[in-house]
């Protein structure tokens, strides 16, 4: 069974929000765990195929957790090179978060990503939150759809 991570970091519930619907659609699709944190340590991104990261835009930056967390993998040289990749956000008037966690997923830790970052302004709304889903559920059926590895 092929293993979702969603790692978000919130500091008003609008990130949480889009995570949890994310959470909701890669479990709709079946057939995959998926697990939902707000922390992991470096060591445990290797265990799971596919990440899925929501990061708030603070200050034209990443939360420090979120970078801290990269930054410690790469020190560690976790592997997560041909692991899928995708990311998500609120922000309030900037939104650089989500691309730069897609830069380095795909720059430095060779990552696959397959679409551009999922940003909302402010509060997600109901269409932004089923924009969510689709993007977990999409995320989920591409690796329902691999050759199974042995």
């Amino acid at each position: 069974m092929f293993k979702i991570l969603v790692l978000y970091y919130s500091r008003t519930g609008n990130t949480e929000k889009m995570a949890k619907a994310v959470t909701e659609g890669a479990k709709a699709a079946g057939k995959v765990q998926v697990d939902m944190n707000y922390f992991v340590e470096a060591e445990d991104l290797g265990d799971f195929d596919a990440i899925l990261v929501g990061a708030p835009t603070y200050h034209h930056d990443l939360p420090i957790d979120i970078k801290m967390l990269f930054e410690e993998a790469a020190a560690r040289t976790i592997n997560l090179k041909g692991k899928q990749g995708a990311a998500f956000g609120s922000f309030g008037w900037s939104g650089e978060a989500p691309k730069l966690v897609l830069e380095i997923m795909k720059n430095k830790f060779e990552m696959d990503i397959a679409e551009a970052p999922l940003l909302v302004k402010y509060e997600p709304d109901p269409k932004t939150l089923d924009q969510c889903r689709a993007l977990g559920k999409r995320l989920a059926e591409s690796l329902i759809r691999q050759v199974p590895r042995f």
